[in-house]
């Protein structure tokens, strides 16, 4: 059995036991989370639109962080114009426990 969810901006296929990074929720670890926003569930046969407007899927958060830091470097020629930049996108990591479908 696996869902898809939406979260962030973003879409994410989740089975029960899965551990995946997501953008920044405003939990601390330990605590869960509701995800109610869930596009598909598949339990023998896919399920979408209007069979799935009442599921959900309920994760407990592991930890926040920041991802590895990615360099940003603009630069136009022949006018001596350069920039660098960096940033560390700050995650979630959410352990998936039940999918109530």
């Amino acid at each position: 059995m696996y869902a898809i969810i939406a979260t962030g901006g973003k879409q994410y296929k989740v089975a029960e036991g899965d551990v995946i990074r997501v953008e920044k929720l405003g939990a601390e670890a330990g605590e869960t989370v509701t995800f109610d926003q869930v596009l598909a569930v598949n339990n023998d046969g896919l399920k979408v639109g209007e069979d799935v407007a009442s599921a959900t899927v309920t994760a407990s958060v592991v930890e926040n962080g920041k991802a590895k830091k990615v360099i940003v470097y603009k630069y136009k020629p022949k006018t001596g114009y350069h920039k660098k930049n960096g940033h560390r996108q700050q995650y979630t990591k959410v352990k998936i426990e039940k999918i109530n479908a």
